[in-house]
């Protein structure tokens, strides 16, 4: 079924369920480690995302739908409450449980997690690579992000099941999943939490580090820190017997809290006595770190179609060009930002008659009409980013051709052939 997830379960059928949440480009496979022991007391319970592991492919374009599909399969297997683990991606699921639905969740763990994960940008320039370059080039970088240097080195076979498991991983889907993490976004919502929670980091993970875990930490009442040595990105399959003690004492402990109190609201929650591996932060995170992104002045107190325009021109032209376009305007183009802003993009680009492709593809034929190079380049971006390939920007410049006239699309080619080139070449 499209609306539920490729699941499996381990350990005794009568025990508490325990869910393992995975990370973008793995499978329920990177838990293998942790399963024999959390399988003594718990019904483990594993999921595929989308389009991994040989699920199908139906593609969820956010993390509050991925956690749907999740309740859903849940539903249907009689499963009512249970602790839950996720990396990375599959703790922002876990987070959104824990904000939607803290009746279901008994206890929390966030590996590898931020309240944010990067910049939007980042995440649908991802896609645009994915789309224009496939899997290869993200499977190959893979174990660059996910493990420290000497683990890769001396683990190769890791490191090649690794590779070989994002790059059979559906492309479709893994866009999809970028563009969920592209737009999900919890820092206000923190203090929301209210689940017993323990937040373990890889002492050297460089994507989402020791410094997104104390946002967590300073955000969620009551959470805990594990910082686990020598581990990166994928701690648990880095490091799998710290990971899975962690796991043993945290569940443990936190299954003895009373349930969720639907009258008031509130979870107790009782911190046991600190460790010299699970500790409470001495002093919370600066206030700004876990803040709600600032806005522009320019862009309070507006109603729509200001602010549906503002939110489609970020995800349209990415967040750096808004904000360079925002941060230039004075006085006297100040006006204008917000007419654009308002009518082209709150009016025009969100209406539902066109699809973004669709909308791409005419704009780009427009401006090659009109000879406007310089905003034919970031709308080449723009189309790279709503889903249209460099075959099929080239196919728009050469219908251009026969009805705009060759050198208008001659000089077109040239801007979008850069452009392109910039856009889905894999960084290396």
């Amino acid at each position: 079924m499209i609306n539920t997830l490729q699941y499996r379960f381990d350990g005794p059928e009568d025990a508490p369920v325990l869910i393992l949440g995975p990370s973008l480009g793995t499978t329920w496979h990177m838990w293998d480690r942790q399963v024999p022991e959390l399988a003594k007391q718990w019904r483990v319970f594993r999921f595929d995302l989308p389009g991994h592991g040989g699920a199908p492919a139906h593609p969820t374009g956010s993390v509050t739908e991925l956690a749907e599909r999740l309740l859903a399969t849940l539903d249907g297997l009689g499963v009512q409450r249970f602790g839950y683990a996720g990396c990375a991606l599959g703790g922002a699921v876990g987070a959104e449980l824990a904000l939607r639905r803290p009746e279901r969740v008994a206890s929390l763990t966030l590996i590898a997690a931020s309240p944010r994960f990067g910049t939007a940008d980042e995440f649908r320039q991802r896609g645009v690579i994915v789309r224009s370059n496939g899997l290869d080039p993200i499977a190959r970088s893979s174990p660059e992000r996910w493990f420290t240097t000497g683990f890769a080195a001396a683990q190769p076979a890791i490191t090649e099941w690794a590779v070989q498991m994002v790059r059979t991983t559906d492309p479709g889907c893994y866009i999809a999943a970028c563009e969920a993490l592209a737009a999900f976004d919890i820092r206000a919502d923190l203090g929301r939490i209210g689940v017993p929670t323990l937040v373990l980091v890889g002492s050297d993970d460089q994507v989402t580090g020791p410094a997104e875990a104390r946002t967590l930490v300073a955000g969620i009442p009551d959470a805990r820190l594990a910082v686990v040595p020598g581990a990166s990105h994928l701690v648990p399959v880095e490091q799998p017997a710290a990971v899975t003690d962690l796991l043993v004492r945290h569940f443990s402990t936190a299954w003895q809290q009373p349930a969720y109190d639907s009258s008031t609201g509130q979870m107790s929650v009782v911190v046991p006595q600190a460790s010299p591996v699970l500790s409470v932060p001495q002093q919370a995170s600066p206030v700004a770190e876990i803040a709600p992104a600032p806005q522009p002045e320019a862009l309070m107190g507006r109603s729509d179609p200001y602010d549906a325009g503002i939110k489609v021109r970020r995800e349209v032209l990415g967040d750096a060009h808004v904000d360079r376009a925002l941060a230039q305007a004075d006085e006297f183009s100040g006006d204008f930002q917000e007419f654009v802003t308002r009518y082209a993009w709150g009016e025009i680009w969100d209406r539902p008659g066109l699809d973004r492709r669709s909308r791409s593809c005419v704009t780009l034929t427009a401006l090659v009409a009109g000879g406007h190079l310089e905003e034919l380049a970031f709308h080449t971006r723009a189309a790279l980013r709503n889903g249209l390939t460099p075959v099929e920007i080239k196919e728009v410049l050469l219908q251009a051709a026969v009805y705009c006239g060759v050198p208008a699309a001659n000089s077109a080619f040239k801007v979008a052939q850069q452009v392109i080139r910039e856009e889905t070449t894999p960084q290396e």
